[in-house]
């Protein structure tokens, strides 16, 4: 505590009051992927990945079923403060014997452990159709393909995803952010790149048909640039997902490792808050374009962040992870990226307002000096006591390898 008390003091000379920091800090719910627990395999297909996702690394103890994956979950979250959401991918759908239910006719009954699981925990719930890794993507083509019967297929599944999110919505009383992305593209230079992005229009107006309470249900769509054997070509650009956002009034999504290597995303949020009314985020790490690391407390991550929060934007931003690495254990990888997230939102919070009035004031030298004081600014005892208001045990190492020791290097 009395390490607390002198970094309160600190940042009091600086203008920022870490009361409040730490006040708004646990009321930002930070939504939390599933697919980090079991390498993005899912439940309903078993294919193999595709779209150009790739998971790398072969840890032992990934989860294998429901039940474990929800204990995994539930041990990664007893060591992240804040409040949380689960991210839900449809692929994770719980299919009984005997029920020949396909993407394209799942019901809300296939998520009803997932309902009970979030609500027992006073979690909501977001939600992603999975155009990928299935026996449907014909030519890595999906919403886009000029195959009548696939493209058919899909808009079916993302119709039946948007009964799904509202049915989160209503049963958490917490609005549900339902993602679309889809991987369609081409390796090499395509011929035609005009009609594959007609259809992709077509097959989301088909989908946003669908009557849905939008005070209860966010739709967003995701760009992305390339990937892995789609390098070429995606239907999805920047541009497309941006403009066709604009034109249906929904909410614009944006990966940080969905851009070239060279754009950041923390440059892009002030452009979008000012025509949007919410904006969300999937927040990864990219080394060397969209390769999903375990995001840290890193340069990028920091700047997001500030531009939340200088913005006055927490309540417009939702954010969520979105990463998978299977060369780490898979709890300490949701555990140390979630926390990363809350620790760049907490060093943006303690961040003063009179760097904002200096830069109108053109005290620009004035700017960069306190910028880099607080570098060194004794963040980590704010952090400290965050962590400890949350009840939340600051070593999670020896928790995360207890846990392997006792429960994954035993499936």
């Amino acid at each position: 505590m009395y390490r607390y008390e002198q970094a309160k003091e600190i940042y009091a000379k600086l203008g920022v009051d870490t009361e409040k920091a730490l006040n708004a800090l646990k009321n930002v719910p930070i939504s939390i992927h599933c697919w980090q627990g079991d390498d993005v395999v899912g439940f309903d297909s078993r294919e193999s990945l595709s779209g150009g996702i790739q998971t790398t690394g072969n840890y032992p103890g990934k989860a294998c079923t429901p039940e474990q994956l929800m204990a995994d979950i539930d041990k990664a979250i007893s060591l992240i403060p804040g409040k949380k959401k689960l991210n839900l991918h449809a692929s994770y759908a719980i299919i009984e014997e005997g029920d020949n239910a396909g993407r394209n006719n799942i019901e809300p009954k296939h998520f009803k452990k997932w309902l009970d699981f979030a609500k027992e925990r006073g979690m909501g719930l977001d939600f992603n159709p999975t155009f990928f890794a299935h026996p449907m993507v014909k030519d890595n083509l999906t919403l886009s393909s000029p195959d009548d019967d696939v493209r058919k297929y899909w808009i079916e599944h993302g119709q039946a995803c948007i009964k799904i999110a509202e049915y989160f919505a209503n049963e958490t009383g917490i609005p549900c952010v339902m993602n679309i992305w889809i991987p369609d593209g081409y390796k090499d230079i395509p011929a035609d790149r005009l009609a594959p992005r007609a259809r992709f229009k077509d097959s989301l107006d088909k989908i946003l048909s669908v009557p849905y309470d939008k005070s209860k249900v966010y739709i967003t769509l995701e760009s992305k640039v390339f990937g892995i054997g789609l390098e070429s070509y995606t239907v999805g650009s920047a541009e497309f997902c941006l403009s066709y956002s604009d034109y249906k009034g929904i909410t614009p999504l944006m990966d940080n490792g969905h851009y070239h290597p060279t754009e950041v995303v923390s440059d892009k949020i002030s452009s979008l808050l000012l025509f949007n009314e919410k904006v969300a985020l999937h927040v990864t790490r990219a080394v060397r374009w969209d390769s999903d690391h375990v995001v840290i407390f890193d340069d990028e991550t920091k700047e997001i962040a500030k531009e939340i929060v200088r913005n006055n934007a927490l309540d417009r931003v939702f954010i969520a992870t979105d990463y998978f690495d299977a060369s780490i254990n898979r709890i300490s990888a949701w555990i140390t990226g979630v926390r990363s997230v809350e620790k760049a939102l907490l060093f943006a919070l303690l961040q003063p307002e009179s760097l904002k009035e200096l830069q109108n004031e053109n005290r620009l030298t004035e700017v960069m000096v306190l910028s880099e004081e607080l570098k060194t600014a004794p963040f980590g005892d704010v952090w400290t006591e965050y962590l400890k208001r949350e009840n939340i045990n600051p070593d999670y190492l020896t928790e995360v390898m207890a846990y392997e020791k006792e429960v994954l290097l035993k499936r």
